[in-house]
């Protein structure tokens, strides 16, 4: 994470000066003070601070190019325990974070299970981690739902949390590609329309054909969409 300098805080608001001169249909006024805009102010200031902490476009914690991090003995709705190395050897692999109860997460089980149908020939898997832990989220619901859905990829329960945290996961569904390396690719949403019919980038197809053909993504981040992970506090 980088760290935000005095210079770098009084440009921000200066900036956010600037920008609000021209939103005057929006004042509040505040116990008689001078009128001010208060939601333009703070959601632009949030959004500048946002863009010096965070360490990639749309993630605070990971970069494309870090190295892939790791996971183990996490409980599956196949019953078995699973593990990082398990895949070693897949030439690419997606991670996705999904959960049961986000209506934009259950959306898109139907386009990850033709995915896994579409690349398993060529040796790519999909390991999806749920990291919720409300009563629907639980390892049995899990279970239910992967059998109901016909789920034909890996479905891992982590209670932990900690591997959302680690990739920096923020909503469901997040998804990264990870190259032969085992470095993260790609990472942000699936395809750029949450309905199948408008969709036209397939970021996440996209990244794997260029994977599997020696090359770099075109497009290595998009901004992922969804419901945001309920993390716990620590």
């Amino acid at each position: 994470m980088q760290n935000i300098s005095t210079g770098e805080i009084l440009a921000m608001f200066r900036k956010v000066r600037q920008i609000s001169r021209g939103f005057r249909p929006f004042h509040w006024k505040i116990s008689g003070q001078n009128s001010i805009l208060l939601p333009v102010f703070v959601g632009l200031l949030l959004g500048l601070c946002g863009n010096v902490l965070a360490k990639s476009k749309f993630n605070r914690v990971v970069s494309v190019g870090d190295a892939a991090p790791t996971w183990s003995e996490l409980p599956g709705t196949d019953g078995a325990r699973h593990s990082f190395d398990d895949i070693k050897d897949a030439p690419v692999l997606v991670v996705a974070f999904i959960c049961n109860h986000c209506p934009v997460a259950k959306g898109y089980e139907a386009r990850l299970i033709e995915f896994v149908n579409t690349y398993k020939d060529r040796g790519v898997k999909l390991v999806a981690i749920n990291v919720n832990t409300g009563k629907v989220d639980r390892l049995d619901k899990m279970q239910e739902r992967a059998t109901a859905h016909g789920f034909n990829f890996t479905y891992l329960f982590d209670e932990s949390q900690q591997t959302a945290r680690a990739y920096g996961a923020t909503v469901t569904p997040h998804v990264f590609v990870i190259d032969g390396k085992r470095r993260i690719a790609y990472m942000g949403a699936f395809d750029d329309h949450n309905e199948p019919a408008r969709v036209q980038k397939h970021y996440v197809v996209d990244a794997v054909e260029a994977i599997l053909a020696g090359k770099t993504p075109a497009v290595k981040e998009s901004l992922q969409r969804g419901c945001g992970i309920q993390y716990k506090n620590r």
